[in-house]
């Protein structure tokens, strides 16, 4: 089936095309989409370790373990759906279908503010990594928003070309910030920090035992991204089976891979170590004088794998943000291309390039709204880690957290209607209910913790931040509500299409 072939009638009036690059990806492609958004070296190097200190859990590598069952109980129903509804806005759809159309606009507005946010906040700390990295091995010294504008018109440029280029640039990146971790894996196996191979990192009693809540929500944040393969299932060779075997895979390799390697990163320096401050500072794990927990595995690692490796780590740093980056673009570009296909956006967003099958309308205009929300907080002279990458991705993580509860509870919706499916209960009732009430309460103590995450600490006085940001949620929530009652009342065509897709 060509790309270019004419759209059926209920497609966005004008538009080139109304389908997506058709059959272009394969599992192992939707694998590099969806753990290329976790960004593992990011999510080793700077949030696992920062976890540490923050919330004074010698635990965290046990935390994953739940939390992969968790998020597999949620793969099962989630799953379980990707076999009969193919489209590109994922979360939107399953609202929509199990739910309610009604709820589906809330849910879709929802995902537009969590996964902008995701891909906006992490600019941030992208400009950071890649400036520090140039100004200190090739001697180019600029603002950390000059990054982000070259990195943006790439995405931009990327974001408009077929899926699968895509694809590859990431599993490039992927495969090379995996292997720089897998060899500071192997290194610390091999020479342990001042404490030894401690297993303590794995004591649930340990785990459960100090600052629980933080701690969950800290390592929730490292799984973000792996919700995503649904987003790409009209452009799956077999949407049936990949995006359900894309989710497995990418649950199980994520879960056990940062469990491993938050326990090493624990034990390459030493876990008393990582979660006292003073320690920190006098095992040289410092910046400006200050404990700086992301120094460690760079540090550590450098000094048994040598300088080739630091430097490779350094960059593979920066290079892991930019694929999660390309990652989440892709994501946010098609959540508003299947609005503007069904006509709860504005038609243009539901344009395709017939060449290449993108939606290219919906991610030239992501790509301009990051920069000028990066160009804000430049001018402005904000924090761009403190703040923007803070701030913005601790409110995406809240937001997908809400959505994939949402979107357990509209799987059992879906199905409860639809028997003649054929699926067993535990596909299509008990394992998507189960995780629907767990998200729930991580989602809870998100919320309850959210100064935490904001401040990165746990005795932190209250920032105002802790209050408007999930707010903004809340408020996008209701306003989808309200767009959605709306469209019911007045506009009957387009409500008929909400969350249909190509059907």
């Amino acid at each position: 089936m060509s790309v270019a072939e004419t759209a059926p009638a209920a497609a966005p009036r004008g538009s080139e095309s109304a389908k997506l690059h058709r059959r272009a990806l394969g599992v192992p492609d939707l694998v590099f989409f969806i753990v290329a958004a976790s960004a593992p070296l990011t999510a080793v190097a700077g949030g696992q370790a920062a976890t540490y200190l923050v919330t004074g859990n010698r635990g965290v590598a046990f935390m994953f373990i739940p939390l992969g069952i968790i998020l597999g109980l949620f793969a099962v129903g989630y799953a379980a759906m990707s076999r009969h509804v193919a489209n590109a806005g994922a979360f939107y759809a399953y609202v929509a279908r199990g739910l309610g159309k009604v709820q589906g606009v809330s849910a879709a507005f929802v995902a537009l503010l969590a996964y902008n946010a995701m891909q906006i906040g992490i600019y941030g700390l992208f400009g950071v990594a890649m400036g520090a990295f140039m100004a200190d091995k090739v001697g180019i010294t600029l603002d950390w928003w000059w990054w982000c504008l070259i990195a943006g018109a790439v995405i931009g440029g990327l974001g408009v070309l077929q899926i699968d280029l895509n694809a590859r640039v990431l599993a490039v990146l992927l495969i090379l910030e995996v292997i720089v971790v897998a060899l500071f894996d192997f290194a610390i196996v091999a020479d342990p920090g001042p404490q030894g191979m401690t297993t303590v990192a794995f004591d649930p009693s340990v785990a459960f035992g100090t600052a629980v809540g933080a701690t969950l929500t800290f390592c929730v944040a490292s799984f973000v991204g792996f919700e995503s393969a649904a987003i790409y299932s009209e452009e799956c060779r077999d949407p049936k089976r990949t995006v359900a075997r894309a989710t497995f895979i990418a649950v199980g390799l994520i879960a056990v891979f940062y469990a491993l390697s938050s326990w090493l990163l624990g034990v390459a320096a030493g876990p008393d170590t990582m979660i006292n401050p003073d320690k920190l500072v006098a095992a040289g794990f410092a910046t400006n004088g200050g404990p700086d927990p992301t120094t460690v595995l760079f540090i550590t690692g450098q000094d048994r794998l040598g300088a080739f490796w630091g430097d490779a780590a350094s960059l593979l740093f920066a290079t892991s943000l930019f694929a999660a980056l390309l990652s989440f673009h892709n994501a946010v570009a098609r959540y508003a291309f299947a609005l503007g296909r069904e006509g709860v956006l504005p038609s243009a967003f539901g344009r395709v390039n017939p060449k290449t099958g993108s939606p290219w309308i919906a991610s030239i205009t992501q790509t301009v709204l990051a920069l000028a929300i990066v160009l804000v907080f430049a001018i402005a002279g904000a924090d761009p880690v403190l703040k923007l990458f803070t701030w913005l991705t601790n409110l995406g993580a809240l937001g997908v957290l809400a959505l994939m509860a949402a979107t357990s509870f509209a799987v059992v919706g879906y199905f409860r209607t639809r028997p003649e499916a054929g699926l067993s209960a535990w596909s299509s009732k008990i394992a998507p209910a189960i995780a629907g009430v767990l998200l729930l309460v991580i989602l809870v103590l998100g919320v309850l913790n959210f100064n935490v995450l904001i401040t990165s600490a746990t005795n932190a006085p209250t920032d105002k931040m802790t209050i408007i940001l999930p707010l903004i949620l809340l408020v996008g929530a209701v306003l989808g509500l309200v767009v959605g009652t709306f469209l019911k009342r007045n506009k009957p065509e387009i409500y008929a299409r909400i969350g249909e897709g190509r059907e």
